[in-house]
């Protein structure tokens, strides 16, 4: 396109030269004319022969400049260019990298997603200093953080155990029944929260790689309790800034899913969601773990063991990060039994807290050794 529109200026500036040195004859041969003639002997006054020699010579100067002069002095330019280029090109790329490094919003607008990545993993190389270090490192971040349709920020999680009054209250097939309420802020990349129950553990792995899936749980067919039953797991309730929306469920076999609509107003704004649901856990587990599916800013969990039996509870959380977490348990002096976990960083998705727990029964059923008396 740019060597179209130099040609056609060149043109432009030949036939002007080439109309101007007509003009100029012409003119010239007006004034002999004119001389030749008496009855235009008025004109003879006129400086056509000096107005057309001027415009011959300029229109003639002006091919010879186009052919020439115009062509040496582009070479001379070009020449000059480039050298100040050479002279300036620390200063000109100190002065791009520093625009670039110090305003998002301009590197965002001149490099594509792919040349973010390379320009990030470069970077991360060179504080590293090893460049495949870096690039697993921040391949790892891209795909947990960076392609995660939403994120959460103060999440607040409260979990409750009590005894399972459809059950044995010891032994094989007793349970604890978790009510679990979640309450968070987060600007909502679908429509519709999912939470499933699952029999089978394959498909229980899918859908914690399932970035529609807000909750998953994997209930075996091996404890004889069917994941399908709303015994098993239940969502009770779910809120969109304090206002409860219609919960569906839906089962199959070894399955059961719950789909809440959270309304067409609830896109690109940030709002507050909190819902609760019941889950049967496996006293002799002595497990509850909670996953965080979405990256996290902010996490609070309270476990409230008060009216389960059990003597003690030891916490195990899985943030990968600089900061620890804060765990406070209630004094002994009290009669609440409660854990407190507190993260305030950032937590990866796939992160999260493992209460484990010693059941009183357990502690009381030990008989301390006997010495053996002297023979």
């Amino acid at each position: 396109m740019a060597n179209l529109l130099h040609q056609l200026y060149k043109t432009k500036l030949r036939l002007a030269g080439l109309v101007t040195a007509v003009v100029g004859i012409g003119l010239l041969f007006a004034a002999k004319y004119v001389a030749d003639v008496p009855t235009l002997s008025w004109m003879a006054q006129w400086p056509m022969s000096e107005v057309g020699a001027i415009t011959l010579s300029a229109g003639l100067f002006g091919i010879i400049f186009e052919y020439y002069a115009r062509n040496e002095s582009r070479g001379i330019a070009a020449e000059q260019f480039r050298t100040v280029i050479r002279e300036e090109a620390p200063t000109i790329r100190d002065v791009v990298l520093d625009s670039l490094a110090f305003n998002a919003d301009t590197l965002k607008d001149v490099a594509s997603p792919e040349s973010l990545d390379r320009i990030a993993t470069n970077a991360m190389g060179l504080r590293l200093e090893d460049q495949a270090l870096a690039h697993d490192v921040y391949t790892d971040l891209r795909d947990q953080v960076i392609r995660a349709p939403e994120r959460w920020h103060d999440v607040d999680v409260s979990v409750t155990l009590s005894s399972w009054e459809k059950g044995p209250a010891s032994g094989r097939g007793s349970m604890f029944v978790a009510t679990i309420r979640w309450e968070y802020h987060v600007t909502p990349a679908a429509s519709t929260m999912r939470f499933a129950c699952v029999s089978d553990l394959a498909e229980y792995r899918d859908m914690l790689r399932d970035q529609t899936i807000t909750s998953a749980w994997y209930v075996g067919r091996n404890g004889g309790r069917d994941a399908a039953s709303s015994d098993v797991f239940e969502l009770l309730q779910l809120a969109v800034d304090g206002k409860p929306k219609k919960i569906r469920r839906t089962t199959r076999d070894g399955a059961q899913v719950y789909a809440v609509s959270l309304g067409a107003t609830v896109g690109g704004r940030d709002v507050t969601v909190s819902y609760t649901y019941r889950v049967l856990v496996q006293r002799h587990g002595h497990l509850l773990y909670l996953d965080l599916p979405r990256p996290t800013k902010g996490l609070h969990v309270q476990l409230d063991y008060g009216n389960a039996g059990i003597r003690r509870v030891n916490t195990l959380d899985f943030f990968a990060g600089a900061q620890q977490a804060r765990v406070d348990h209630a004094p002994a002096s009290t009669p609440a039994k409660t854990v407190d976990v507190t993260f305030d960083g950032w937590i990866f998705p796939r992160s999260g807290v493992a209460f484990v727990w010693v059941l009183e029964e357990e502690l009381e059923s030990r008989v301390p050794l006997k010495s053996k008396s002297p023979q």
